[in-house]
């Protein structure tokens, strides 16, 4: 499928299905004919042993359910295995991991103190200050930046090894804070590799070898989101000394605080909600419909709605 699917399907669909691969090794199953429903029971128990959220547990069953229907379709095992599995029902399918802006905050601080207009920091501005998704920000140039305008502007470059999601229709021009302009400034200043990738281009988020991939920089962001990295501790009681996603950066995503990209984006939105800005006008700048909006990035509560209405309509 790998040829016919987009660059961030395929990735999902192969992070996902590496957890099941690697529990397929370790119970020595090296047989697809062999998969049963104790198997995918066994998984579904280890992986919850590991920690991870409902939300993340149940995209990789999804994944999982997938892959054995396209097994049963070329003749690998029953059909009863695929009618047979059992998705687990996480409480919100659609709002579930979101970087908090409390979070967000604090890794700015963190950011700001220990990794200033580093790549790292770089990125993590673009992604929160505007919510654009992963893929976006990579397609980006250094000549896209408009520090005097202080804007961003996207553009669908198939044919030049950038594709965006949604084709031309998420050309756009976006707007940025002056926070995020001074942290692109110093960072052209300071640490910009000024390497052009395989189209003669200068990508604003490149390393010496050029244009960095879509995997280098969701390790950044999982490595950065560890709350043990910006905060000093571990929420969740595990010693840093002996906790693999701490000790080896390759292990990030195994930490459960970590977040990958898209929270990121979710919670950008989210926050641009609650400061009162206007769905339509959101939906522009992040290039997402408003009806997808409502349904898969909208992450407030209902008492985070009722206060701002309060504060909209200037109640005491």
């Amino acid at each position: 499928m790998k040829p016919e699917w987009a660059e961030s399907t395929y990735y999902n669909y192969s992070s996902s299905l590496s957890r099941f691969l690697e529990f397929c090794e370790e119970d020595e199953l090296d047989n697809v004919c062999e998969i049963d429903g104790f198997h995918i029971s066994d998984f579904k128990s280890t992986r919850r042993k590991d920690e991870i959220s409902e939300m993340t547990l149940y995209n990789e069953l999804n994944s999982l359910r997938s892959f054995l229907k396209w097994c049963n379709a070329m003749g690998l095992i029953e059909s009863w295995v695929v009618e047979d599995m059992v998705l687990n029902e996480p409480d919100d399918k659609v709002r579930s991991d979101k970087l908090d802006a409390e979070e967000a905050e604090m890794i700015r601080n963190y950011l700001n103190q220990f990794e200033y207009a580093t790549l790292r920091h770089a990125l993590f501005a673009i992604l929160w200050d505007t919510g654009i998704r992963l893929g976006t920000a990579r397609s980006l140039d250094v000549d896209d930046y408009h520090p005097e305008e202080k804007y961003i502007e996207v553009q669908h470059r198939p044919d030049q090894g950038t594709p965006l999601k949604n084709e031309h229709e998420a050309d756009r021009e976006i707007n940025l804070h002056t926070w995020a302009c001074e942290i692109l400034d110093d960072y052209l200043q300071m640490h910009h590799e000024g390497a052009t990738d395989d189209h003669d281009r200068e990508p604003l988020l490149g390393s010496r070898h050029g244009r960095m991939t879509l995997s280098n920089l969701r390790m950044h962001i999982r490595r950065l989101t560890r709350p043990c990295h910006y905060t000093g501790d571990c929420p969740h009681g595990r010693d840093q000394n002996e906790c693999e996603a701490a000790i080896d950066y390759r292990a990030a995503s195994q930490c459960p605080g970590s977040v990958s990209p898209h929270p990121i984006r979710r919670g950008a939105i989210t926050h641009w909600l609650n400061e009162g800005h206007r769905k339509e006008l959101i939906s522009e700048r992040m290039n997402v419909g408003v009806k997808t909006l409502d349904e898969h990035y909208d992450a407030r509560t209902e008492s985070e709605k009722r206060n701002l209405r309060r504060e909209m309509f200037e109640m005491e």
